[in-house]
């Protein structure tokens, strides 16, 4: 999977609404060919067990996820949509074009935020006026402690 950050960012110029949709069990919609489960074994104390879903976690759960989501956005990929893994930005210049995009994409609405005037994405904000880092992300890399050699 080779992209840039800013690539997916222009994208964003002059958009004004946002709705962003996080697929968080999402890899579990995608089932394991019946010659691979046993690939997925695994052992506990309680005995062997073996996925028939995408567990999280194996090599290429996120690029065989992003491929699917990728298929079925296809339509508006780079138009109103950015995926990102289990990502979905869901952006317009318009209230009007944001109700259009939304009719487009179905959803399941309890795992989703609608009609941000802001959004936070991939550790920015995103808004009308541009993109900017978020302060916590900023915060976090100046408490790192200055590295010192023994």
């Amino acid at each position: 999977m080779s992209f840039r950050f800013d690539d997916l960012f222009d994208q964003l110029q002059e958009a004004a609404w946002f709705s962003k949709i996080d697929l968080q069990s999402g890899y579990h919609q995608l089932k394991v060919r019946k010659e691979d489960v046993h690939k997925t074994t695994f052992r506990t104390r309680y005995g062997h067990f073996e996925f028939v879903v995408m567990p999280f976690g194996l090599t290429n759960t996120p690029a065989a996820f992003m491929d699917l989501m990728n298929r079925v956005c296809t339509p508006m990929l780079d138009k109103s949509v950015i995926v990102f893994i289990n990502n979905i930005l869901i952006y317009s210049k318009s209230k009007k074009d944001h109700v259009e995009h939304l009719q487009e994409l179905y959803a399941k609405f309890s795992k989703c935020d609608f009609w941000l005037q802001e959004v936070q994405f991939l550790g920015h904000f995103v808004n009308r006026e541009g993109i900017k880092v978020d302060p916590a992300k900023v915060e976090a890399v100046m408490k790192w402690e200055t590295p010192k050699s023994r």
